[in-house]
This record gives structure tokens, sequence and C-alpha cells, in this order.
């Protein structure tokens, strides 16, 4: 999978400032574990279930663009499947990333592709 690395503009809306709900929570602890030289590309999320546990998938896309944010990806990549996440009320029954891709020229960039499951405690 290909992942679109020009550069975007985004607005923080106030769910990301102030986070509400356990999508926005577990976006905002990927973010802090990314660290602040982390630009989100994108975030989806879609409903799971099986016969016992229901909850959502998240898909998030991160860049880091230069030498340190990179070094920060890295780090981030490490951390994430073992990272304990603290979403009152869910589990993140599984955390991995799914894609990386790295360039070069012009700049030195790397995007990050997460797949995270979160799902209702009972």
């Amino acid at each position: 999978m290909l992942i679109d690395l020009a550069p975007r503009m985004f607005v923080a809306s106030p769910s990301l400032t102030r986070p509400r709900g356990a999508s926005h929570r577990l976006l905002s602890e990927v973010l802090d574990l990314a660290g602040p030289e982390t630009a989100l590309v994108s975030h989806a999320e879609r409903a799971w279930s099986s016969a016992t546990f229901s909850g959502a998938r998240h898909t998030i896309i991160l860049k880091f663009a230069g030498a340190e944010a990179i070094e920060c990806g890295e780090a981030f990549i490490a951390a994430l499947p073992d990272h304990e996440f603290t979403v009152p009320g869910h589990l993140v029954a599984d955390a991995t990333i799914a894609s990386v891709e790295q360039q070069y020229v012009p700049h030195p960039c790397l995007a990050v592709e997460a797949e995270l499951l979160l799902l209702e405690d009972c």
C-alpha cells in the first residue's frame, strides 16, 4: 500500500485538543507515544465484533519528517506493540505496524501505518 506523503493542512478540532471518548483517547495516546515531531496524516475507525467482544479497528497513519523525527518514528515502531494503553472502559487487544514507507528525496520522511483493535471492556 502506498501512503500519500504530500503535505496536508490540518486544523485542530476541539475533539483533538480536548480528547473525548475512547476513540479520541486512543488517538491522543498514540500521538503522545509517537512524539511531538509527528504529523497525523489520517485516522479511520470501523466497527469490529466477534461472538463475545465488540469494539473498533483503528487505522492511523503518521508522518515523521526530518532526521530527528525519523528517530522518533523508529522508536514508535518498536514501542507500539508492547505499549500499555489506558483507555477507560476499553482494552487495546492488538496494536501492530501495518506498513512503513521511507523516502529520502527531496527530504527524509517516514510514514507509519498502525492498526489497533480497541475493545469494550465488559
